[in-house]
């Protein structure tokens, strides 16, 4: 293949990722931190979702988004294939190191092609999401690899023995200069991965998850009193037994009331049931009335929180799941099944949906900290920031 046509081929297939990667990296921007911004266009349904892939903790690859990747690598492809022209220059003459500029470009588009299919995996199997630009830049990235050595698997395959050649030769001839970069490129991988400042989104996520694997409150209290009776932040909490949210923020506040020492915590029932629930029109999470039921019955026996954090492991689905739960924290079984079946358990439901609607309140978690309204579940870090805020204080 004629090398101009090879060079100029390579530089269209560069040009035409490196657009796609800017736009890419305008849509994760968008997506993630404009929060009434439109859809992109690429966002068609709950399947091919640019969109949900740029919001999801696989758009990122050691705290660096990928789009950002990709427009690294297409304009290190650029680079390569003019980088002939540039040794010439005298200043420039370091990039004599650049032997086999062809290879090079052959064996990252190879690199970038393999990596995409990872991704592809990810985007398919773990987040259930297809990202259409994203696959054009992985096709975008096969090409250029054999284009770059001239449609010539054996060719392919040498550019892997050529470019590993040359790196090492290069690496020992500016010894000095290699060592520095790589320290420089580890530490800033290091520092990326490590703290995910890049993509804040990203760590907001990880922050939030890992409650959901905690199987055990480990901050769980006994009684119907979460935090100080005589606290001056006041957190008002509306919550969904079955909502896997909730879950999560109730042992952050279990938390927070073990690490504050002037902080309280009052919980009302929002069940998205239909069963108790008439200002909802989709039955989102059934059996959460019968929860919000038993939680109710427990405080009439003195043990509030500790059954809350229960029905949120347990999931109990029937009475006879629930009355092990009653049994284990020590009740009288007649009173709580008494209690649970009250009019006045009922009543005390419908009053508190009737005033989570007059509040607007569409979604659980929703917290009221001194009036504050925080809507969803926030990273601790966050919580713990909105508490100080309000007055919070360290200790016991």
């Amino acid at each position: 293949m004629n090398i101009d046509k090879k060079k100029l081929g390579i530089q269209l297939l560069g040009l035409l990722g490196l657009v796609l990667s800017i736009k890419l990296a305008c849509i994760y921007y968008v997506a993630n931190y404009e929060k009434y911004a439109l859809s992109s266009f690429c966002s068609i349904n709950e399947f091919i979702d640019c969109d949900g892939a740029a919001r999801s903790t696989v758009s990122q690859f050691w705290g660096i988004p990928l789009a950002y990747w990709g427009i690294f690598f297409y304009v290190t492809v650029l680079f390569l294939t003019v980088v002939d022209k540039l040794k010439q220059i005298k200043f420039l003459k370091f990039l004599e190191v650049f032997k086999n500029p062809f290879a090079y470009i052959s064996f990252l588009g190879t690199v970038a092609f393999a990596c995409s299919m990872v991704l592809a995996y990810l985007s398919l199997h773990k987040i259930n999401k297809l990202c259409i630009l994203c696959v054009i830049t992985y096709i975008i990235d096969l090409i250029i690899a054999l284009h770059a050595s001239s449609w010539n698997l054996k060719e392919l395959v040498k550019s892997f023995q050529t470019t590993f050649v040359d790196f090492i030769a290069g690496a020992k001839q500016y010894t000095k200069t290699f060592i520095v970069l790589v320290i420089l490129a580890v530490s800033f991988l290091c520092y990326s991965g490590i703290t995910y400042n890049f993509v804040p989104h990203v760590k907001k996520q990880k922050a939030i998850l890992k409650y959901r694997d905690i199987k055990y409150n480990p901050y769980r209290v006994k009684g119907n009193l979460l935090g100080n009776e005589k606290a001056d932040v006041t957190i008002e909490l509306y919550s969904d037994y079955v909502c896997p949210l909730c879950y999560i923020n109730n042992i952050m506040l279990h938390q927070a009331a073990k690490e504050f020492s002037n902080i309280k915590v009052i919980h009302h029932n929002y069940p998205f049931d239909k069963e108790c629930n008439p200002y909802i029109t989709i039955n989102m999470h059934p059996n959460a009335c019968f929860m919000s039921k038993g939680a109710i019955a427990a405080r009439n026996q003195g043990n509030y929180w500790e059954m809350s954090s229960l029905l949120y492991e347990n999931q109990p689905k029937n009475m006879t799941d629930m009355l092990k739960l009653a049994e284990q924290l020590g009740f009288n079984k007649d009173k709580f099944v008494s209690d649970f079946n009250s009019r006045e358990t009922s009543k005390e439901i419908e009053d508190e949906l009737s005033k989570a609607s007059s509040l607007l309140i569409d979604s659980t978690p929703t917290m009221y900290i001194n009036g504050e309204q925080v809507v969803g579940v926030k990273p601790y870090y966050e919580l713990r920031e909105i508490l100080i805020k309000h007055g919070a204080k360290h200790g016991k």
